[in-house]
This record gives C-alpha cells, sequence and structure tokens, in this order.
C-alpha cells in the first residue's frame, strides 16, 4: 500500500519566526495528538517529530508517554493508539536513517511551504511520484521551513492556497489537507 511508504515530519528547527529569524520553535500538544491521529488515519509509516531542543524532546516524551502507557492510555486508547506512530528525534537525518532501517531505501524529501517558490510540484504530480518508494513529507512549524533548507529538499509540494488572501494555516490543518490531496480517495 503506498501510504504505508509515506512518512511526515514536523520540523521545529530550521523555520523563521515573525521577524524573519531562523528559531527553533515549540512543540505543541495539539500538534503531536492531531497531526497523530491524522498519520494513523492515511496508515502513514510514520509521524516524526524533529526538535534539536533536550527539554523539548522531553516534554513530548512525557506527554506521548501519558496517553501510550500511562493513565491516559486508559481514559483514551484511541489516542494511545494514534500517538504511537510517534517518534521524536533531535534530526531530520535520525528520521531518514529510521526509515531507511524499516524501507531499506533512502526516503525522496518533500518539503511543503505556504509560500510560493519556484521548481514546485502539482498535488497530482506528487500523487504519481509517492508510489515509488519511500518518502517523506516535511511540514515547518512558525512562518515555515528556511528558504535555504527548502532548496536542498528533493521536492517541493505546491502550497495549499486559500481564497481570503490570508495564507497562514496550521500546521495540523495543512497537513490533513495534503494527506487528502496526496492519498485520499479520488
Amino acid at each position: 500500500m503506498v501510504s504505508e511508504q509515506v512518512y511526515v515530519a514536523l520540523m521545529h528547527y530550521p523555520c523563521y519566526n515573525k521577524t524573519g529569524a531562523v528559531v527553533t520553535t515549540a512543540i505543541t500538544n495539539l500538534d503531536l495528538h492531531d497531526i497523530a491521529r491524522v498519520s494513523k488515519t492515511f496508515n502513514l509509516g510514520g509521524y516524526f517529530v524533529v526538535n534539536p531542543q533536550p527539554a523539548q524532546r522531553e516534554l513530548a516524551g512525557k506527554i506521548l508517554s501519558h496517553w501510550t502507557s500511562g493513565y491516559g492510555s486508559e481514559y483514551n486508547p484511541n489516542r494511545g493508539e494514534a500517538l504511537s506512530v510517534v517518534k521524536v528525534v533531535p534530526e531530520l537525518e535520525d528520521a531518514i536513517s529510521a526509515i531507511e532501517a524499516v524501507s531499506g531505501a533512502r526516503p525522496k524529501i518533500i518539503a511543503t511551504a505556504a509560500r510560493q517558490g519556484g521548481g514546485v510540484a502539482s498535488f497530482s504530480e506528487m500523487r504519481e511520484l509517492i508510489k515509488e518508494g519511500p518518502h517523506l513529507i516535511l511540514f515547518g512549524t512558525g512562518w515555515g521551513l528556511t528558504d535555504e533548507f527548502l532548496s536542498v529538499c528533493d521536492y517541493r509540494l505546491e502550497p495549499v492556497a486559500g481564497l481570503a488572501g490570508y495564507n497562514h494555516l496550521p500546521v495540523r490543518s495543512a497537513v490533513a489537507i495534503i494527506l487528502d490531496r496526496l492519498l485520499g480517495y479520488r
């Protein structure tokens, strides 16, 4: 099945903040839960949370533990099932290595961004490309992944276009929309 060879990563670095500075953004409880639920719904190979800050990874570990093996696992087993697909890692290369270990191949890296840019693949083009081998779709936080980082990815997916000129979706909404466009029933 194609979806099992698709992975997502929520990147907390290198991201822009609202002033354009390159920062590491904070892990949020909502992003952990909601993207895990979307990942499980679309039967992805996994969901990686990439953050170089040890304190942030520790926080994510506590949240995940509560829902996968603590009291939360008894209170809401569905949430624990969804969160079981999450792996928290310090660097993107750790996610890539984990995928290689499972699939036997290095995944193609697909970057997403709300900003327009050159050389983007359409959703229909990407639907065809992901049929071959493993792919890792990167989602940025804050005000998005840096241009320099985007330029070294294998592909860049076209942005999700809204209707009102406002272009700042919550990342968990962007993940759901993009996965539906790539993997949903047509």
